[in-house]
């Protein structure tokens, strides 16, 4: 099991890696945003997905894995994970599966505001919604400091969600 300090170094690198990557095409300032707020979104996608995983497998159900359930199917859940946890993903919205299809997305810019949009709005009405609202307002995935065009835009993202 990696040390504290461990982790803190291989996330350093991990971010710096990133910043290499990104390297004139993003502002110092606002890559931080962006980088901060993409490992947040991955984070509580991670979180989401461990904590249902988790749930189900306790009830017996060992090969459940939340992220390859239909959102018609992960509904079901909605109103008692966001009672848990504050807020609610659907699988298609999860990181690990925005990612797998961001090279195959070209509204990516799009999808990342709609899910970021999502995420926020599955709290509106509950005692979290003050915690959510507006926490993604920094990470602006139309900006032209990506590019100028949705293209560059999107390749920029691509690289950006590929590295976290």
């Amino acid at each position: 099991m990696a040390s504290k300090e461990q982790e803190w170094a291989e996330l350093h690198r991990t971010i710096w890696q990133i910043a290499n990557n990104l390297r004139g095409s993003v502002d110092g300032w606002d890559f931080k945003q962006y980088v901060l707020g993409i490992l947040f979104y991955r984070f509580i996608s991670e979180n989401l997905t461990n904590y249902i995983n988790d749930d189900e497998h306790r009830t017996g159900k060992k090969d459940f894995d939340y992220s390859k359930l239909s959102d018609k199917e992960a509904e079901f859940g909605r109103a008692d994970t966001v009672k848990e946890k504050g807020f609610y993903i659907l699988p298609s919205e999860l990181f690990k599966n925005v990612t797998n299809n961001a090279r195959n997305d070209p509204n990516l810019n799009e999808t990342l505001s709609a899910v970021f949009k999502n995420i926020e709005n599955s709290a509106k009405g509950t005692e979290s919604e003050d915690d959510l609202k507006g926490l993604f307002d920094d990470l602006d995935v139309n900006s032209n400091k990506l590019g100028n065009t949705v293209e560059q835009r999107n390749k920029q993202l691509v690289k950006l969600l590929e590295s976290i």
